[in-house]
């Protein structure tokens, strides 16, 4: 059974990351949304928000589970017999910092790839920073990302 691992701060998650997942799921048997817990940004949402609002997003999507994660991804993804990473690229200013990171995975273990997959046009611009700071000034988010995410960020913020 080939495992994949979409991991992510998601805060919150949006209709960019939901495409990538749902996109996984073509390559591979399993995939495991894992929600970073330990994340160095200081997130808008609590860990179980995200896990919730991540469990809701991905409930109709065949094989994916989502997992808490507070270790480094290699470990997280040696744990649950993952052989793949698979991380979303919206723009050529992402793959530096992604690549980075994928070499130190390898060095790490060396059994498990990373996969980058491109981001689909309509959210190549898309990402959770710009969907708070929209919502902040009660901008337009409605499609950006799901439903109970829209609903919550529009309590937060008070609109």
């Amino acid at each position: 059974m080939k495992i994949a691992v979409c991991p992510g701060s998601f805060d919150p998650i949006t209709s960019g990351h939901l495409d990538i997942i749902e996109r996984a799921t073509f390559l591979y048997d399993k995939i495991i949304v894992a929600v970073a817990k330990n994340t160095l940004k200081k997130p808008l949402f609590s860990v179980e928000e995200r896990m919730k609002f991540a469990e809701e997003a991905v409930k109709n999507f065949k094989g994916v589970e989502v997992k808490l994660f507070d270790c480094l991804l290699v470990e997280f993804a040696q744990k649950n017999q993952a052989q793949v990473i698979v991380r979303g690229l919206r723009a050529i200013t992402d793959f530096e910092h992604e690549f980075q990171m994928a070499q130190l995975n390898r060095k790490l273990d060396r059994n498990i790839e990373t996969i980058f997959m491109m981001a689909s046009p309509e959210y190549g611009y898309l990402s959770s920073s710009a969907v708070k700071e929209i919502a902040k000034f009660n901008g337009q988010i409605e499609g950006l990302v799901p439903k109970e995410v829209e609903i919550s960020l529009r309590r937060l913020f008070g609109k």
